[in-house]
């Protein structure tokens, strides 16, 4: 039995959606169908979800929006047509929207909602597609499929409860289609998961019925070892462990959300990466063990729009609690982090930007020198991070050195080393403007010169 997810390319619009019943039908197992919102059909258009979120906005302002709500009833409608089904369903979708907008509930849940109705009308246009093809198929409700999340609007997370309801949908013959992004409180409340969270209703709903395999299709042959954008036509990876993806995928690929396939490495179900457009192409697969004999290094991460909080203090290490301190205030403040190398006189502590506002920049920075009586303590931005992953890494010698030579033959300075805890991954943080040329020199060492 196989689940199969469709992300927002593969479904934006009729031609693509035809593509997706082929893929379906083709094969008698896939009887679990995950759909997103409709992404865009070309580089100058809108994905539905932002047109979702667009007419939330106005509306909040008092604005206008009836030329974004018409441009998504229009969107759908142009879908219904070229498939020749009922466009009822716009009548639905709109009065919806409306009703949305016009409700009483906090702005967040209002979002939520709205966000949701993307992949809501998408599924069931599908499912009512894949009838009219002779297919017999069902729209499947999260709620109806037992979908019970935690109450936290945009970045709610699934409950375990919600397994057992799933795996009761194996006994129906027909093919369920069920919307991905979002599910239902215990007290019958709409919640999101964060954007991307498609790929999490998949793997969550791969997990729940229990499934052969996980098959994520997008629009990309495959994954690639480094940015395409950086790099020009860079290797393929056709294996992956499911370590090196959630190392991979944090770090800045744009294949999965880094939560999202998490549901499926727990029940360690293989996911395997397809193209919508071209479906008979190998793609990646991800499992639990891979062949390492290709090399220690299986791809190369890199994002920017981090910052550093540099904490000096002499004697640093032999005052107890410091550490624990720190982060203590930062949690205080709302504010995840995300690394935090350190030394014997200092620590840093690597966050996302958007963490940081300034206003709470000066909050923490008093409350640092107050609390912790430290002697130094500064805020350095413009921060990138390059993670190369592999889990071959932690049995091959010379790797750490071999990243060094190919930033000293960048001329790029690295700011921070950090080495993960489980050997697969090793990030380096260097300044944003630095990031491409130092991307560039670390392929060539480590995928050019094998």
């Amino acid at each position: 039995m196989k689940v199969a997810k469709f992300g927002g390319s593969s479904v934006a619009s009729a031609a693509q959606l035809q593509k997706v019943a082929n893929i379906i039908i083709s094969d008698s197992n896939r009887k679990f169908v995950v759909v997103s919102a409709p992404g865009k059909r070309h580089s100058g258009d809108q994905k539905v979800t932002d047109l979702l979120i667009e007419l939330g906005e106005r509306s909040e302002r008092k604005e206008d929006f009836s030329s974004v709500l018409e441009a998504l009833l229009t969107r759908f409608n142009e879908i219904l047509e070229e498939l020749n089904l009922s466009k009822e369903i716009v009548d639905e979708v709109k009065d919806n929207l409306l009703s949305i907008l016009h409700g009483e509930t906090v702005f967040t849940h209002r979002m939520d909602a709205l966000k949701a109705t993307g992949e809501d009308t998408l599924a069931k246009i599908l499912s009512q597609y894949l009838n009219s093809l002779g297919h017999k198929s069902t729209y499947v409700h999260p709620k109806e499929a037992g979908i019970i999340v935690s109450d936290e609007p945009g970045r709610a997370q699934v409950l375990d409860e919600s397994f057992d309801h799933l795996y009761k949908l194996r006994g129906k013959e027909e093919i369920q289609v069920i919307p991905g992004f979002y599910g239902y409180t215990k007290d019958n409340k709409l919640m999101a998961f964060p954007r991307g969270g498609s790929d999490i209703t998949g793997s969550i709903v791969a997990a729940g019925v229990k499934a052969d395999l996980y098959e994520n299709f997008t629009d990309v042959d495959s994954v690639y070892c480094v940015n395409p954008k950086i790099v020009h036509s860079p290797q393929e990876i056709n294996e992956l462990t499911y370590k090196e993806m959630r190392e991979l995928s944090y770090a800045g690929f744009s294949v999965f959300h880094d939560e999202a396939l998490i549901p499926a490495f727990k029940a360690k179900i293989p996911v395997s990466i397809k193209n919508t457009n071209h479906p008979e192409k190998k793609g990646t697969m991800i499992s639990a063990t891979r062949d390492i004999t290709n090399g220690p290094v299986v791809g190369i991460a890199s994002d920017n729009g981090f910052i550093s909080i540099y904490v000096s203090k002499y004697l640093m290490n032999r005052e107890k609690g410091f550490g624990r301190h720190l982060l203590q205030i930062l949690e205080e403040e709302d504010i995840s982090f995300e690394h935090a190398p350190s030394g014997i006189d200092d620590m840093s502590v690597i966050l996302r930007e958007n963490q940081l506002t300034p206003e709470k920049e000066k909050i923490v920075i008093q409350r640092i020198k107050q609390e912790l009586k430290v002697d130094t303590v500064t805020i350095d931005r413009d921060l990138a991070m390059i993670m190369i992953v592999g889990e071959g890494m932690n049995s091959t010698i010379g790797v750490t050195s071999k990243a060094s030579t190919a930033f000293s033959d960048a001329g790029v300075n690295i700011e921070m080393i950090n080495q993960g805890s489980s050997e697969v991954s090793m990030m380096f943080g260097v300044k944003a403007e630095r990031l491409e040329p130092a991307v560039q020199s670390l392929y060539k060492a480590f995928f050019e010169t094998k």
